[in-house]
C-alpha cells in the first residue's frame, strides 16, 4: 500500500516525465504479441543525455496537461490496481499521449482550413479588377510635377553654366588682350631704351690729344670699336632713321607752335575780335597743322578743306576757354561738357609740348594715346554742340530775314519815293548780310529753301489777316454808320416766329460745343476719374499754356469761319454765353459784381445788339479789362495786363485771347478748389462714374467693350491651351475674368501704333490721352534701348551695364535728329573705331526711320516690345501679394537681361499707372464687366452648338 501511494505521489510530483526505457519496452510488449527482445541499458551519463527531461520546454498548465485530468488519474489508479505499479503508469501515459496527438491533429486541421480560406480570398482579390485610387493618381501627378521641376532646374542650371562660361571666356580674352598690350608697350619701351643708349654711346667721343701716343690711339680705337652698335639689316636701319625723323619733326612742330605764344591767359587778356583775327592768320594755321600731323591727330584721307576745318576746330579750344561768353549762347549741360572736354585736351597737349630738359625726345605711346582720346572726345562734343546750337542760329537768321521782308512789304507802297528808296537800300543790305551768314552756316541750298518757305508762310498769313479784316463783324463807333456796300456784317434774316427762335437756339448750342472742343477746362467726369487714379492730381496748367498760340488760333479760326458764313448772330452770343458761365463759376453768387456780369453778357441782349448792328467790340473789351484784373491771381497779372496794354488789331483774335485768359482763371480756381473738395469727390467717385457711364451709353449695350473682352479671352485661352493638359487644370492656369481683363488692357496699351477713340472700349474712353502718352513713351523707350543695346554689342560691353546719362540724352533728342547726333552721344562715352561707327550709324538710321513713322517693325524693336509686354502682363496678372512682390523685386534682373536696364524705373511707373487705372475702372464698371463676361460666355456657347 505504501508502494502504490508512493508511485502516485511520484507521478503527481513529476507530471510530464518522458517514458523510461523499461516503460517503452512494456509498451512494446503490450502492443505486440512476440517475445521481449533482449534489452541493453546504456550507461547513466549516456542515458542522461539521451533522455533529458522536457519539463523546461513545456509549461505545466491545467489546460494542456492531461496528468491533472480525472481520466489520467483514474487510468493511473486503475493501472496500478490491475497490473501493479509500472504497468498502470504505462497505460496512463499511453492514453495521455494519444489524447495529445488527437488534439494536435484537430488544431492542425483547423489551421489548414483557415489557410485555405485565406488563400481563396487572396486569389479572389487578385482576380478581381482594381480601379485606380485618388492616392495613386496624386502620386503619379506628384511624380510628373517632380520630373518637370527637375527638368526646369536642369535647364536653368545649364543656362547659368553657359553664361558663366561665356563671362569667364570674355574675361580670359580681356586679360589676354591687356597682357598682349602691356607686352607690346614693354617691347616698345625696351626698343626706345636701346636706341637712346646707342645714340648716347655714339655721341660720347673721346677728344683728340696731340701728345697721345700711337698705342693710346690704338687702345682708344679698340675701346671705341668695342661699344659701337650697328643695325643688323637695312630694315632696322630704316626704322631707326624714320624714328629719328619723326622725333625731329615733332620737336620742330612743337617749337614752332610754342613760338606762337598761344595760351589761355594771353587769349583772355586780348579782345574777342583780336583773338579771332590771330587764329585766322596763315602762320598760326600752318603751325597748328604741322603739330596735329606730328602727333597723329589728323586723318590722312582728309582733303585740304577738311584738314583746315579740323585745325579750326582744334584752335576753337582757346576761344571757348578764353571767351566762353562770346562763343556759347547759354550755360547748359552740353556747354559745360564742351568746356570740360576742351580743358582736358589742353592739359594733355601741355603735358607733351612743355619744355623739359630732363625728358628725352621719344614720346611715350600712352601719352599720345591719351592725347588722341582727349582730341576725339572734344571733337565729338564740339560737333554735338554745334549741331544743337546751329538750329537756333538758323531759326533766328531766318526770322530776321522774314522781318526785313515784312518791313519792305509794308513800306514799298508808300507815296514818298525817297523814304521807299532809303528803306529799300537798308533792307537789301541787311538781308544780304543775313543771307551770307545763313549760307555759310546751313549751306546755300538749305539756306535758300528756309528763306523761301518762311517768306511764303509770312506773306500768306498777312494776306489772310488782311482778308479777315475786310470781313470781320461791324464794330459800333461814334461815327455814323453807312448802310451802303461798305457794310462789314452780312446778317441773315431770321424770322421771329417760334420755329426761327428754336432753330437759332439750336445753332447757338452747336456753336458753343464747337468753341468748347478746344477748351482748356476738362470735363467733370474726367476730373473725378483722374482724382480716383491719383489723389494728388492737379490740372496741368503749364501744359495747356504751352499750347497758347495754337488754342487761340483755333478759337479765332472757328469764330472767323462762322462770321464769314454770315452767322454773327449765332457765334458772338454763343461766345458771350460761355464767357458769362465761366465768370459766374469763379464769382461768388448773389453778389452785385456777379449780377452785373450776368446782365452785361446776357445772350439774348447780345444777339439783339448784333442783329441791330449796335454791338461794340470795344465796349466788350473795356468790360473785360475792368473785370478780369479783379478776379485773377497774382500770377496772372501779366496775362491780364497784356490784354489791355497790347491788344490785337484783329477783334476776332482779341476775343479768342480774352476767352483763353478766362479759361486760365477757371483752371486756377479749379485747382484751388480741388485741394479742399478732393476727399469728398473720392468718396462719391465710384457712384458718380457709374451714373455718368450709364448716361453716356444712353440705354445701349457697350458693344466695343464686348468685342474687346472677346478678343482678350481668345488670347488667354490660346495661351492656356499651349500648356500641358495637367498643368492647364491647375488654378493658376485657369481662364479667369482678372486674366482676361489684364490681357485686354496690356494688348490695348503696350503698343506703338497710333491710337484713336474708336480703338478703346467704352469703359476706358477717358484714358485716351494717358494711353496715347504711354504708347509714345514706349516707342521712344524701345528706340533708345535698341540703339544702346546695339552699341553695347558692337563694343562688346555687358548688356546689363547702365548707360543712364547716354539714355537720358538720347531720350531728349527729337526723332528729326540726324544719326550722327546719336552716335556722338555714344562716342562721348567710348571711342568708336571707323567700322563700328559705320555699323552703328546704319543701324540708327533704320531705327530712327521706323520711329519717325510710328512703327516698330525692326526685329530688335519687336523683341524689346514683346519683353516689355510680357513683363507688364506678369506683374499686373499677379493674383497674390507674394507674386506681386516677387515680380517687382525681379524686375531689374528681368529687364536688365533683356537689354533695358536704364528704363527699369520708367517701366515700373507704367505698371503702377496701369494698375491704378485697372483698379478704378473695374470698381466703377464692375456691373457692366459682369454683363459683358456673361454675354461673351453665352455667345461662345451658342457658337459651339
Amino acid at each position: 500500500m505504501r508502494h502504490f501511494t508512493t508511485s502516485s505521489e511520484q507521478d503527481s510530483d513529476v507530471p510530464d516525465m518522458h517514458p523510461t526505457i523499461s516503460e517503452e519496452i512494456q509498451d512494446f510488449i503490450m502492443s505486440s504479441d512476440g517475445e521481449a527482445p533482449s534489452i541493453y541499458n546504456p550507461p547513466p551519463h549516456i542515458a542522461a543525455r539521451i533522455y533529458k527531461s522536457r519539463s523546461y520546454h513545456r509549461k505545466s498548465s491545467a489546460a494542456s496537461s492531461r496528468r491533472n485530468s480525472m481520466t489520467s488519474h483514474h487510468s493511473s489508479r486503475s493501472g496500478l490496481s490491475a497490473h501493479g505499479g509500472p504497468q498502470s503508469t504505462h497505460i496512463a501515459q499511453h492514453l495521455r499521449r494519444a489524447s495529445i496527438i488527437e488534439s494536435r491533429k484537430a488544431k492542425a486541421a483547423d489551421r489548414n482550413a483557415h489557410a485555405e480560406k485565406v488563400r481563396l480570398r487572396a486569389a479572389m482579390n487578385k482576380a478581381a479588377p482594381r480601379a485606380a485610387t485618388d492616392s495613386e493618381e496624386r502620386a503619379v501627378a506628384a511624380h510628373q510635377a517632380r520630373e518637370r521641376f527637375l527638368a526646369q532646374v536642369k535647364a536653368n542650371c545649364a543656362a547659368e553654366v553657359k553664361r558663366s562660361k561665356r563671362v569667364a571666356e570674355e574675361q580670359r580674352e580681356k586679360r589676354a588682350a591687356e597682357h598682349l598690350k602691356l607686352k607690346e608697350d614693354m617691347e616698345e619701351r625696351h626698343a626706345q631704351a636701346e636706341r637712346r643708349k646707342a645714340l648716347l654711346e655714339q655721341s660720347q667721343r673721346r677728344p683728340r690729344n696731340a701728345a697721345s701716343s700711337g698705342a693710346d690711339e690704338q687702345a682708344g680705337a679698340k675701346r671705341k670699336k668695342g661699344y659701337m652698335w650697328k643695325p643688323r639689316n637695312e630694315l632696322e636701319a630704316a626704322k631707326i632713321i624714320q624714328s629719328a625723323w619723326r622725333q625731329r619733326r615733332q620737336r620742330t612742330s612743337i617749337q614752332s607752335f610754342l613760338q606762337l605764344g598761344l595760351t589761355v591767359e594771353i587769349v583772355q587778356k586780348a579782345s574777342f575780335e583780336e583773338v579771332g583775327e590771330r587764329l585766322n592768320h596763315e602762320e598760326v594755321l600752318s603751325c597748328t597743322t604741322r603739330l596735329l600731323r606730328a602727333f597723329g591727330l589728323g586723318n590722312e584721307n582728309d582733303d585740304a578743306i577738311q584738314e583746315k576745318a579740323a585745325v579750326r576746330t582744334f584752335l576753337s579750344v582757346f576761344l571757348i576757354l578764353g571767351h566762353p561768353a562770346h562763343v556759347l549762347s547759354k550755360e547748359g549741360e552740353q556747354e559745360k561738357d564742351l568746356i570740360a572736354k576742351a580743358q582736358e585736351l589742353l592739359v594733355e597737349l601741355n603735358r607733351l609740348i612743355e619744355p623739359n630738359p630732363d625728358s628725352d625726345t621719344a614720346y611715350k605711346t600712352t601719352q599720345l594715346a591719351e592725347l588722341s582720346e582727349a582730341y576725339s572726345s572734344f571733337k565729338t562734343a564740339f560737333a554735338a554742340w554745334r549741331s544743337h546750337d546751329s538750329s537756333f542760329m538758323i531759326a533766328n537768321m531766318v526770322a530776321q530775314f522774314v522781318e526785313l521782308d515784312a518791313i519792305w512789304q509794308t513800306v514799298k507802297n508808300d507815296t514818298a519815293a525817297e523814304v521807299v528808296a532809303d528803306y529799300k537800300e537798308g533792307i537789301q543790305h541787311n538781308q544780304a548780310m543775313v543771307l551770307a551768314r545763313l549760307k555759310k552756316l546751313a549751306g546755300p541750298e538749305r539756306a535758300m529753301k528756309f528763306v523761301r518757305d518762311a517768306i511764303r508762310t509770312s506773306r500768306k498769313a498777312k494776306a489772310k489777316k488782311n482778308l479777315a479784316g475786310k470781313t470781320k463783324p461791324h464794330v459800333a463807333s461814334d461815327a455814323p454808320r453807312s448802310s451802303g456796300p461798305s457794310s462789314l456784317v452780312s446778317v441773315q434774316s431770321v424770322s421771329t416766329d417760334g420755329t426761327g427762335v428754336n432753330r437759332l437756339s439750336d445753332d447757338r448750342h452747336a456753336a458753343k460745343q464747337r468753341l468748347q472742343s478746344s477748351s482748356l477746362v476738362p470735363d467733370n467726369r474726367l476730373i473725378v476719374h483722374e482724382l480716383a487714379i491719383n489723389k494728388e492730381w492737379k490740372i496741368d496748367v503749364q501744359q495747356r499754356e504751352s499750347k497758347r498760340e495754337e488754342i487761340i488760333e483755333d478759337t479765332a479760326k472757328r469764330l472767323q469761319q462762322g462770321l464769314d458764313e454770315g452767322f454773327a448772330e449765332i457765334w458772338i452770343p454763343a461766345l458771350a454765353e460761355l464767357t458769362q458761365q465761366k465768370l459766374s463759376s469763379i464769382l461768388p453768387p448773389d453778389k452785385p459784381f456777379q449780377i452785373m456780369v450776368s446782365e452785361a453778357l446776357e445772350p439774348q441782349m447780345v444777339a439783339q445788339q448784333v442783329r441791330n448792328g449796335t454791338f461794340s467790340y470795344q465796349n466788350f473789351f473795356d468790360l473785360m479789362n475792368a473785370i478780369l484784373p479783379k478776379l485773377c491771381a497774382p500770377v496772372r497779372d501779366d496775362e491780364v495786363k497784356g490784354l489791355a496794354q497790347q491788344p490785337s488789331d484783329d477783334p476776332v483774335k482779341q476775343l479768342a485771347r480774352i476767352y483763353f485768359v478766362i479759361e486760365l482763371l477757371v483752371l486756377d480756381m479749379l485747382n484751388f478748389q480741388l485741394a479742399s473738395i478732393a476727399p469728398a469727390l473720392l468718396k462719391a467717385s465710384v457712384g458718380y462714374e457709374s451714373r455718368a457711364f450709364e448716361r453716356a451709353l444712353d440705354g445701349q449695350f457697350p458693344e466695343g467693350t464686348l468685342q474687346w473682352w472677346k478678343q482678350a479671352k481668345v488670347v488667354v485661352q490660346e495661351e492656356a491651351s499651349k500648356r500641358l493638359a495637367e498643368a492647364a487644370q491647375l488654378p493658376a492656369n485657369s481662364v479667369t475674368p482678372n486674366k482676361v481683363y489684364m490681357q485686354g488692357l496690356v494688348d490695348l496699351v503696350i503698343s506703338t501704333e497710333a491710337m484713336s477713340q474708336d480703338d478703346l472700349p467704352e469703359t476706358l474712353v477717358l484714358d485716351l490721352q494717358r494711353f496715347t502718352r504711354i504708347r509714345s513713351d514706349l516707342l521712344r523707350l524701345i528706340t533708345v534701348s535698341s540703339i544702346l543695346l546695339n552699341a553695347k554689342n558692337l563694343l562688346r560691353r555687358d548688356t546689363r551695364s547702365l548707360w543712364k546719362a547716354e539714355a537720358q540724352r538720347m531720350w531728349d533728342l527729337p526723332y528729326s535728329s540726324t544719326p550722327s547726333a546719336f552716335v556722338s552721344i555714344v562716342e562721348s562715352r567710348y571711342a568708336l573705331p571707323p567700322s563700328t561707327k559705320q555699323h552703328l550709324t546704319t543701324f540708327i538710321t533704320r531705327i530712327i526711320g521706323e520711329a519717325r513713322e510710328g512703327h516698330s517693325n525692326h526685329p530688335v524693336m519687336k523683341v524689346l516690345l514683346k519683353k516689355i509686354k510680357t513683363h507688364v502682363l506678369t506683374r499686373l496678372s499677379a493674383a497674390s501679394a507674394e507674386e506681386r512682390i516677387r515680380a517687382s523685386t525681379t524686375a531689374t534682373e528681368v529687364l536688365g537681361s533683356g537689354g533695358m536696364p536704364e528704363f527699369v524705373g520708367r517701366i515700373g511707373d507704367i505698371v503702377f499707372e496701369l494698375g491704378r487705372v485697372a483698379d478704378v475702372d473695374r470698381e466703377a464698371h464692375e456691373e457692366w464687366y459682369d454683363r459683358v463676361a456673361e454675354r461673351a460666355a453665352k455667345e461662345d456657347a451658342e457658337g459651339m452648338h
